[in-house]
């Protein structure tokens, strides 16, 4: 048996958005069903190199008699697919803000290892990095679908990085968007992310608040002081809280956080380092003031967006869940279209 090497081109080529969106949406609903396994994302702080690592594990086991229900409740997206299936796998990935200016490298690299779980057979090694924008992109998708208005045509986008692309990407897939406001201090990345969707949308460059005025509005920045104001949000905006994975990052004032119908992807995570981290520590939010898990809204239990409802905000940490679905979706096409670069990397003679 071979295992399947996947640089960050053939991850781009086999991860079909649609496709990411609803195996994201099948990995919430396995999560929230007990079908998965997802223990604790650990981190590895190296405060000497202004970076640090985390492991992501997880398992899980997508039953297409599950997800039919949510379908029947009518809270999912779409089908999960006409067969059950499981898949393993284990990201390692880090963030080292400095990389670009002291080694000409990306901020963020990663590698996933994708295993069979009936084996541990290690069926690809894949780009990590490519396949982290893509699963953030299809979560926002996700929460998007439930809980921003249903006509929902005008996105902002605060911090244009690399994030951002596959937020607007995945955010269409959902919502009939037709204007884009990004609001970046980069004025060269807004350009490039102009450039890059100018043909699709109509893309200008504005303020946050002109962004957080949107009736979807992604954050995707690194921020530890809140750059999105209470004042800045629509009556009825969704927002994804992208930008906080880690302790002290915080992107939204604390009224947005108070006054907005509040879903999570994972308590423990976004306790620890979503963006509600900050005002969680500070004793400003609490128990009563989460409205629900997004697995939860996904499998019926708990109600997306209302009539009455107003502001939104979905905070996202990144689960591993989310990449092992990702990289199913990709392992899958891959194979079957022969791409990627397979090679020997267990010695399949010892027993």
């Amino acid at each position: 048996m071979e295992t399947l090497l996947l640089d960050r081109d053939a991850v781009a080529e086999n991860a079909s958005m649609p496709e990411v969106v609803r195996a994201v949406s099948d990995a919430f609903a396995a999560y929230e069903y007990g079908d998965a396994q997802m223990p604790a994302k650990s981190y590895i702080d190296l405060p000497q190199y202004n970076g640090d690592f985390r492991s992501m594990p997880a398992y899980l086991d997508v039953r297409k008699s599950d997800y039919d229900l949510a379908v029947e409740a009518g809270t999912a997206i779409g089908s999960g697919g006409d067969e059950d299936w499981d898949a393993a796998g284990l990201k390692w990935i880090n963030v080292h803000p400095d990389n670009v200016e002291r080694y000409d490298l990306p901020t963020v690299l990663g590698t996933m290892i994708y295993s069979d779980p009936s084996s541990a057979f290690p069926l690809a090694i894949m780009d990590g990095a490519t396949l982290t924008r893509m699963r953030t992109g299809a979560a926002a998708a996700v929460a998007t679908d439930h809980l921003a208005v249903e006509g929902a045509r005008s996105m902002g986008i605060v911090g244009a990085g690399v994030q951002s692309y596959t937020q607007l990407e995945a955010v269409a897939e959902v919502r009939p968007i037709e204007e884009v406001v990004v609001s970046d201090i980069d004025e060269a990345k807004v350009a490039a992310f102009a450039e890059r969707f100018g043909d699709r949308f109509d893309v200008r460059a504005g303020s946050v608040a002109e962004a957080a005025a949107c009736d979807v509005l992604s954050t995707v920045t690194p921020v530890e002081d809140p750059v999105v104001a209470r004042e800045d949000v629509g009556g009825r905006t969704h927002v994804n809280a992208m930008g906080a994975d880690a302790a002290g990052k915080h992107e939204l004032a604390d009224e947005i956080l108070l006054d907005a119908t509040l879903v999570i992807d994972d308590y423990a995570q976004t306790t620890h380092s979503g963006e509600i981290n900050v005002p969680w520590s500070e004793g400003v939010l609490g128990d009563e003031d989460i409205h629900a898990a997004l697995g939860e809204i996904v499998v019926g239990e708990k109600p997306g967006r209302t009539a009455e409802t107003g502001v939104t905000v979905f905070d996202s940490t990144g689960l591993a869940i989310q990449d092992v679905a990702t990289a199913h979706v990709v392992y899958e096409r891959a194979d079957a279209e022969g791409a990627g670069y397979p090679f020997e990397l267990v010695d399949t003679r010892v027993r």
